[in-house]
């Protein structure tokens, strides 16, 4: 079943290797108005209000949430990866989330230590700006693109303005988005709405459900393929899967993707739930799993879940609006 919804950037994997590149072409962002962002994070997370304002949103994921990884190119472990929903801003008179990615590692003679922010509405998770500070073999670089939904333009590093789409999203909010679909096994989501339309549409497949095993536990998982029209290691040739837990936290398992020279991993080492009644907590397989390490000793023992039947991809189409928000992640269709 293919399904056409609104919606998408691709993310996490492109920083891994390659430092996060945008969409070839693009240009785009000027720089950050002084006073635009009005609300700090560090303001933002101490502000209880903030999560609590989110929550009838249902969304899988919120403030305080972090997930670390181990990367590893082939068999060797080369480095760690970090993902957190670091606040609740507000920016041009929106509510935004501001998630950040970090990666660092490398080989004897390649070093990378790179971050992706985004920073995308609450409500319709339209980017509004990402940021990539990246430093890589040496050379450091800054990409900043802001990014205008109300008007479907963009802007890189303070140049002119250009088309983009309407709520557009960005390489880091990409896998947010991804997490609040359905992902129901053979369903084919198209999404025309990555911020630079020359890669459009970027496509993600939902493969097979299946029982993995990551340094943080057990657990049942749900494998997609996302492919985007750019290089790296979304594109076609790169084979790229990525394992979300397969209950109401979505969280990120593993991915895997082929390069040229090489197959890069990443793998779940622990979880720190987010605040508030959005907190979800990914939920280990079977009885003996081992919970997933977490630094709140506060938080609730894990709950052993039932035993989910993998199901076969069918085929079929079927074209479903662009809902006014995203889909609640529980929903079985739009």
């Amino acid at each position: 079943m293919t399904r056409t919804i609104g919606g998408v950037g691709i993310a996490l994997a492109m920083a891994l290797v390659s430092g996060s590149r945008t969409a070839a072409g693009a240009q785009a962002v000027p720089a950050p108005r002084e006073g635009e962002l009005v609300r700090d994070s560090a303001h933002a997370r101490a502000t209880s209000s903030a999560d609590e304002s989110m929550s009838d949103l249902e969304m899988p994921f919120s403030v305080g949430e972090q997930t670390t990884y181990d990367v590893k190119f082939g068999i060797l472990r080369v480095g760690s990866g970090s993902m957190r929903v670091a606040g609740v801003d507000t920016m041009r008179g929106r509510e935004v989330w501001h998630t950040v990615f970090d990666i660092k590692g490398g080989t004897l003679f390649y070093h990378v230590n790179d971050t992706l922010e985004s920073w995308f509405d609450t409500q319709t998770l339209s980017s509004l700006r990402f940021v990539q500070h990246l430093d890589e073999g040496g050379r450091v670089r800054r990409r900043e693109y802001e990014i205008f939904p109300d008007r479907a333009t963009y802007a890189f590093n303070n140049r002119p303005e250009q088309p983009s789409v309407p709520e557009p999203l960005d390489d880091g909010s990409f896998l947010y988005f991804v997490r609040t679909l359905p992902l129901n096994v053979g369903e084919t989501y198209t999404m025309p709405r990555y911020f630079n339309p020359k890669a459009n549409p970027v496509i993600v497949r939902v493969l097979r459900k299946e029982r993995i095993q990551v340094p943080a536990g057990t657990f049942n998982a749900i494998v997609v393929q996302p492919i985007i029209k750019t290089a790296g290691i979304f594109s076609e040739k790169g084979e790229a899967q990525i394992w979300f837990s397969d209950d109401s936290a979505r969280i990120v398992l593993q991915m895997k993707s082929k390069l040229s020279f090489g197959s890069l991993d990443l793998y779940l080492r622990s979880y720190v739930p987010g605040r508030g009644a959005a907190a979800n907590t990914p939920t280990p397989a079977g009885d003996t799993a081992p919970a997933v390490p977490r630094s709140d000793s506060t938080q609730p023992p894990l709950a052993p879940p039932g035993q989910p039947t993998p199901q076969s991809a069918q085929p079929g189409s079927t074209a479903v609006p662009n809902p006014a928000r995203p889909p609640k992640p529980t929903s079985g269709s739009f």
